[in-house]
């Protein structure tokens, strides 16, 4: 809607849909739908609030989370200046309003976003809000509603906001397994990151009319890989045609269809989830370390700030890694599975219907040890390239990698992932076939795989197309390797508007090996010999072997509970208090580095 002027106040909108004018009460007693054709204006989170609580029911929960500001980015002007702004424009304190309410008289806690705040974005400090309402929630034992309206993880937090995809993830997977009802309420817009956790990983998905849901946007599909966007392409109604949501209900049907699904939920049995029993909040963190065996850090309290990094004439920059980590002469995922690990039996399709072949996957020992593997692969000239897709997993991939991690699980196989992709396929293909569903799963699924994961970054980590990968219990790279929320040239398009800046891009964003360590992401750097792995691949293969095989035999000894509470404080850790105290460091050992010989 925009807002026609009228002697002394605004009285009358005009519908950007129809065109049409209409009195502003009138639009307001409308739930702010347009009465003669149905469009539906974005909402404040205050007004959403409004519509769908329990008149004076609402209580809001602390959202005083730290200001965050981890990489100190600038691009045409500090992300500090850009918070304080977004605060001043919205009297918000960030793209979050949580809180506790009844809906019809039934209790639910409540994260509501707002897109005006930096485009909904999810930053390490909207993660930590989003969080804490869902311990409200397992707490409380009450329903948690999410509604989402975003554009994706924030670029200026940089891989800490990428994170947060993870952090929702892991507990939404907790209130699950204690039984207790999950609900996102999918408005316009939601994009990329929120899509691929949060908004799809819920037990029930809802998409408001009109409302507009994708992993890729259609700007991002048209710019790059050229292709042409269908009629009504990611509406609720595209969503709820390839069965991506439960339903579509219009604005002001969502309070009473809310009311209904809560109160059938309410009428289940009382503890029935599997773990109602045990059931108090999820891990925080400032939880006590749990003891691992083989670590140095188990039980001396807290982690302390790791000492900045400093470069040297031959530190290479932030995008001559990037260009490292992109040579096509470097190991592919195949290429470690023929020298890294022993009789590699590789396992194909996801059982629907495909056979990604981005996604590698399968069983092999690493010395005497079986483990399960999957792994992203690219090639090592066009030809290959193409057949793989450039290492753009389909959802066929993701969920064909999913049901290999089901098998290592009830096999009792420690499951190693390979990450090297620029991204996940942002193909019309893919959006229809669900991928930030299938991505959101994996996210949920490694949340509480009941089994060692070790994630190794070998060249590039693109975003949530990686991270899909890497909810590990360790998180190695290789040293030349690169892990971050959006591609240089992405971020160089979107926020220094010059896609020549990818250089100054990839310095901001802080995606290196040694960043990534500094910043508490990736737990050990494998060092690779002179002139990067490609140079030396069988030499590289080796210190990936002993790496894993480290890692492998401290986590082995860990006992499942202690392993999957450890795996969800890990990634409790990159909640914004404790990336404002300091960069946090996951629970493991010291960082394993593999130096070059």
């Amino acid at each position: 809607m925009t807002t026609v002027a009228a002697p002394g106040r605004n009285r009358w909108l005009r519908c950007r849909a129809c065109h049409a004018l209409v009195y502003r009460r009138r639009m307001r007693r409308n739930l702010e739908v347009c009465p003669e054709c149905g469009h539906h204006q974005r909402l404040t989170a205050a007004d959403r609030i409004g519509q769908l609580v329990d008149p004076d029911s609402f209580t809001r929960l602390a959202d005083r989370a730290a200001e965050v500001d981890p990489l100190r980015f600038v691009d045409s002007m500090p992300y500090r200046r850009r918070l304080a702004q977004a605060r001043a424009a919205t009297g918000l304190a960030e793209a979050v309003v949580c809180g506790a309410a009844r809906i019809g008289g039934q209790r639910a806690v409540l994260a509501v976003m707002d897109f005006r705040f930096l485009g909904g974005s999810l930053g390490c400090a909207t993660g930590e809000l989003i969080t804490r309402a869902a311990e409200e929630a397992l707490a409380a034992r009450d329903p948690l509603v999410l509604v989402t309206a975003s554009g994706g993880a924030r670029m200026q937090e940089g891989v800490l906001a990428l994170m947060q995809m993870a952090t929702v993830s892991c507990a939404i997977a907790e209130l699950r397994a204690a039984g207790l009802l999950t609900v996102s309420v999918v408005t316009d817009p939601t994009y990329g990151g929120v899509a691929a956790s949060f908004a799809t990983n819920t037990d029930l998905v809802i998409a408001e009319r009109g409302a507009r849901m994708g992993f890729a946007g259609p700007r991002v599909i048209r710019e790059t890989i050229r292709q042409a966007l269908p009629p009504g392409f990611q509406t609720a109604e595209f969503l709820l045609r390839h069965g991506q949501v439960d339903m579509v209900v219009e604005r002001h049907d969502l309070r009473p269809r809310l009311r209904a699904l809560l109160a059938l939920a309410a009428g289940g049995r009382a503890g029935a989830g599997p773990l109602a029993a045990s059931a108090g909040r999820a891990a925080r963190p400032d939880d006590g370390p749990v003891p691992v065996a083989g670590s140095t850090t188990a039980g001396t309290g807290p982690i302390p700030r790791p000492r900045p990094t400093h470069r040297t004439d031959a530190t290479p920059t932030a995008w001559q890694s990037v260009r490292t980590a992109r040579d096509l002469a470097r190991p592919t995922t195949l290429d470690y599975l023929r020298t890294a690990f022993d009789g590699f039996v590789e396992l194909h399709g996801d059982r629907l219907g495909a056979d990604c072949p981005a996604i590698v996957a399968g069983l092999a020992r690493l010395g005497d040890q079986p483990v399960a593997v999957i792994g992203q692969q690219k090639g090592h000239d066009a030809r290959e390239m193409l057949a793989r897709n450039f290492g753009m997993a389909s959802p066929a991939g993701y969920r064909k990698a999913l049901r290999v991690m089901g098998l290592a699980a009830r096999l009792g196989l420690p499951v190693v992932t390979l990450i090297d992709t620029p991204g996940a396929h942002p193909g019309v293909d893919a959006e229809e076939q669900g991928q930030a569903a299938a991505i959101a799963t994996c996210l949920r699924t490694l949340a509480r795989l009941p089994t060692p994961v070790v994630a190794v970054v070998t060249g590039e980590g693109g975003s949530g197309g990686a991270l899909a990968l890497a909810v590990a219990d360790r998180v190695l790279m290789l040293q030349n390797a690169v892990y971050s929320v959006i591609s240089p040239e992405g971020c160089a398009a979107i926020l220094f508007h010059d896609r020549a800046a990818a250089p100054r891009a990839a310095a901001a964003l802080q995606l290196t090996a040694p960043d990534l360590a500094r910043l508490g992401v990736a737990d050990g750097i494998v060092g690779e010999p002179p002139g990067g792995a490609q140079r030396d691949p069988a030499s590289a293969a080796d210190r990936v072997r002993a790496a894993l095989t480290a890692a492998l035999s401290d986590l082995l000894a860990v006992p499942i509970t202690d392993l999957l509470c450890r795996r969800s404080r890990r990634f409790r850790r990159y909640g914004a208090g404790t990336v404002d105290a300091g960069v946090p460091q996951p629970d493991s050992d010291p960082t394993i580095q593999v130096s070059p010989r």
